[in-house]
């Protein structure tokens, strides 16, 4: 089964990466037109601040290659104020992407605060069937979701667990290698514990070694095991190093050529058991 690996990064827009990524002369409103031309899909972020509009997204259509991809993050609303009451004008404003076959899914990035609980189990089967028709990606910050009978339930749906990859620190969601649904999807955040609570500015300040990136290779092996397309974001994005780590793990797969055997073994042994009630 061949699989095809996406690499791009966690929104495109940014006046910092003039002169790493783009070119000083470059006017903002053609900075998604350029990011396509080195990447061939991105996570739209500022649907997470605002309802979009359809004649936006159209815009943005329109600015793209055939075969791009967009990952579309969900508003605030449905992931921190747990009420779906914005789905309708949500939907209506994304319509352009899915139209014109461009809408990789939608990612739901959930809170350290939002707990596996039956009370937060029920409300993400809320989301799923909302959403169901986009393929809805769901990221979990908090450690309990750990859980085999969560993965299993994923499984069950063909519903995508995104992959983080952030710091070991106790109750964050571990880098767990696990595939799912017909999608996988890697978000690379930060590898700094230090920082990490110390405010968004400085969470994501990060730069990835080119080893640390190298240690993903086989791990992609496993994934597309069970996925055969997989998705990898890079969300580091001050001073344009979500960029230049996109471009340094897109060159590091091509140099590979093929995916290695999984040479990294996940202690999942102590993950709670449990059931999706």
């Amino acid at each position: 089964m061949s699989t095809t690996v996406r690499i791009g990064t966690s929104g495109y827009s940014f006046e910092d990466w003039r002169g790493i990524l783009y070119p000083h002369s470059l006017r903002s409103k053609d900075m998604l037109n350029f990011y396509a031309s080195r990447f061939d899909t991105v996570e739209l972020n500022y649907t997470y601040y605002g309802i979009p509009k359809r004649h936006s997204s159209q815009k943005m259509v329109e600015q793209v290659p055939p075969g791009f991809q967009f990952f579309i993050k969900a508003n605030k609303s449905f992931t921190h104020e747990y009420t779906l009451g914005a789905a309708d004008d949500f939907l209506k404003g994304i319509e352009p992407f899915p139209d014109a076959g461009m809408l990789g899914g939608l990612l739901f990035q959930f809170p350290r605060s939002f707990q596996n609980t039956k009370e937060n189990r029920d409300y993400i089967k809320q989301v799923v069937q909302r959403f169901a028709d986009l393929s809805p990606s769901i990221e979990f910050r908090h450690r309990s979701w750990a859980a085999r009978f969560v993965w299993n339930y994923f499984t069950e749906k063909n519903l995508t667990l995104v992959i983080p990859d952030v710091p070991d620190l106790p109750e964050l969601y571990p880098a767990v290698i696990t595939a799912t649904s017909d999608t996988g999807y890697i978000r690379f955040h930060s590898r700094n514990s230090d920082l990490w609570y110390a405010g968004k500015a400085q969470r994501y300040d990060y730069n990835y070694s080119e080893d640390e990136l190298k240690k993903w290779l086989p791990l992609l092996d496993t994934i597309a095991k069970r996925s055969p397309t997989i998705y990898t974001f890079f969300n580091n994005c001050h001073r344009g190093q979500a960029a230049l780590n996109a471009l340094a793990f897109q060159e590091l797969i091509e140099k590979a050529g093929t995916f290695t055997t999984l040479s990294k073994q996940q202690n999942i042994d102590s993950i709670q058991g449990g059931l999706w009630t």
